[in-house]
């Protein structure tokens, strides 16, 4: 698995980079490499020293979404368990890890691509870049956590609509409906997406997983629970050494030195 070049990683200054790297299919998924990218997320979440992951692609795709091509190898094709044990481990991988996770979006994202964009923390893309519900194109539903993910952003009536019409969004319009957090001019893409990611492994960490943990929450609680759980990681946070440093530092008028501790 540490071996696969469908998925590449590196880590530098804090921040693990993971790359999608199919390119002659548009960076789709098949077995192998959706297997890579869960072991690759397993271990950016398990390395202390990152503090920021980037999911990224080469060339001019971010990802097609899955490889028909080795699905229709399979003379019974059970579409449950490729849901359940390829890409439910990824988005709950992306969700559970205690490090925000930024979604660079170079090119088209469509279907599970998309939709794997979208269970990330912060959504970012290449101004040529759109996104496609490309499901109900061969009779499908969005999978990926797309029900769940898209309605929460844009709402039920666009949700519906983008995954029933398969329309093309651009990243200006995603931006505008709040589908993403930003695209950038393709040629600034790359040093943008850098000095993101830079920014977050610089932050408080464990205050941005506890952050993290009550999104994940916010809409299966009540109000009065949500404010519970904020109280709960409030405390949690007030405990850790960066609080300390960011207090130290403002008491200093100095910029703070977090350390994700």
């Amino acid at each position: 698995m540490e071996n696969s070049t469908s998925i590449l990683y590196t880590q530098e200054g804090g921040i693990a980079t993971i790359t999608l790297n199919r390119p002659s299919v548009f960076n789709s998924f098949n077995h192998e490499m959706i297997h890579s990218l869960q072991h690759h997320l397993d271990v950016a979440a398990q390395d202390s020293s990152v503090r920021a992951v980037v999911l990224t692609a080469t060339v001019k795709a971010f990802c097609a979404g899955q490889d028909l091509g080795e699905v229709l190898e399979e003379k019974d094709i059970d579409f449950n368990k490729i849901v359940t044990e390829n890409y439910n481990p990824l988005v709950l991988k992306i969700r559970n890890m205690d490090k925000p996770v930024i979604a660079a979006v170079n090119g088209v994202a469509a279907g599970a691509g998309a939709n794997l964009a979208l269970a990330c923390d912060i959504v970012v893309a290449k101004e040529s870049a759109n996104f496609i519900q490309a499901f109900s194109k061969i009779g499908l539903i969005p999978d990926c956590g797309g029900t769940y993910f898209l309605p929460r952003l844009i709402g039920m009536q666009r949700a519906s609509a983008m995954m029933m019409l398969a329309d093309k969004v651009s990243a200006a319009q995603a931006k505008e409906i709040g589908m993403i957090y930003e695209f950038y001019s393709d040629d600034t893409f790359e040093e943008e997406v850098s000095k993101l990611a830079s920014k977050l492994a610089n932050l408080p960490t464990k205050g941005l997983a506890y952050t993290k943990k009550l999104l994940n929450q916010t809409f299966q609680n009540t109000m009065e629970e949500q404010l519970a759980q904020e109280g709960i990681f409030q405390d949690k946070s007030g405990k850790t050494s960066d609080y300390q440093e960011g207090v130290d530092a403002f008491l200093e008028k100095r910029n703070p030195i977090f350390k994700g501790e």
